[in-house]
């Protein structure tokens, strides 16, 4: 029965609320300074990829994927690689198409199903190492367990996954995330979705209907007019129904911890799906009450963040 009941986060009680548990660390969190090495990967449809690397020779890598909007440096994703480096692990950091401060060489961008370039990045990766295990934060998340749960072949050194604050069902958390107060977040990530279209649109103008973006006023209408239908998808709906992790779970046969925060302020309620977990036989699901989205901080401000402390916990041990 791979449904953890019990957990052992305590908060900052200062952060009271799921609102303060996400955008604290968010705002206020520092990058780790890391000795990252760069690499950029030409993929196979003419596009590229930016690769941050910690190397120390060790067989073991660990490969980390942010969320919407993040790239391979935010503080959740730093924080995470230096947990497993000076653990003696390989760590990989990917930027995802258009992430690298840098706008790709094709008019798609990234999204919550992509696993192509996942895809890329392990078979990149694998030669050098014996086992692999991959995390993901969020959109990251969401990419990560519907990869592991796909009918394609995948690498065999792949031994687990993490996948923290992942919106399991997208088309319901995208309504969520657009509610009430939680709107503050959907118009972040809007402002620099919308940036980045605009940009785009200078050199493919017949591909990207720039005009299309003054209609825009949800994450959802966002998807509807330019994720789905760039990326092969209907429309939003579409997207969301091809591409939501929920769907795949039952297809992954390695072990897999999805670590979600009841006061996660950007998940809906079927991103805890109780009675799904404990059919599952290869999928843990975690549910703390607090955490926030990305965040569980530490009640200690020197202490490791438990997100980063429960995933090495569950790739370094008996789960």
């Amino acid at each position: 029965m791979p449904l953890i009941k019990k957990t052992d986060y305590d908060y900052p009680k200062w952060l009271f609320n799921g609102h303060l548990q996400t955008i604290v660390p968010s705002l206020f969190r520092n990058p780790f300074t890391l000795p990252f090495e760069r690499e950029r990967v030409n993929t196979p449809d003419g596009d590229f990829l930016d690769l941050d690397w910690l190397r120390q020779g060790s067989k073991n890598l660990v490969i980390i994927s942010h969320g919407l909007e993040g790239n391979s440096q935010r503080p959740y994703m730093s924080g995470m690689a230096r947990q497993f480096y000076v653990n003696g692990f390989d760590v990989l950091n990917w930027n995802f198409r258009g992430c690298s401060e840098e706008i790709n060489r094709k008019p798609i961008f990234y999204h919550s199903g992509a696993t192509y370039d996942l895809d890329f990045v392990v078979h990149h990766a694998a030669n050098n190492y014996d086992s692999i295990y991959l995390i993901g934060f969020s959109l990251g998340g969401n990419l990560t367990l519907k990869y592991l749960g796909e009918k394609r072949e995948r690498n065999p050194k792949i031994r687990k996954g993490v996948a923290i604050s992942v919106p399991l069902h997208l088309e319901s958390s995208s309504i969520q995330i657009s509610k009430g107060e939680n709107i503050l977040y959907a118009k972040r990530f809007l402002k620099t979705l919308k940036e980045k279209v605009a940009k785009k649109a200078v050199f493919f103008p017949d591909e990207i209907p720039v005009g299309t973006l003054r209609k825009i006023k949800t994450l959802q209408d966002f998807d509807d007019h330019f994720t789905g239908p760039l990326h092969g998808f209907e429309d939003a709906h579409d997207y969301y129904e091809q591409n939501s992790s929920l769907y795949f779970l039952e297809g992954i046969n390695v072990p897999a911890l999805v670590l979600n925060a009841q006061n996660d302020p950007f998940l809906s309620d079927k991103c805890f799906p109780v009675k799904f977990a404990r059919k599952l036989d290869d999928v843990w699901m975690e549910f703390p009450k607090y955490g926030g989205h990305v965040g569980f901080s530490p009640r200690k401000r020197e202490d490791i963040y438990w997100s980063e402390k429960r995933a090495f916990e569950f790739i370094t041990g008996d789960l």
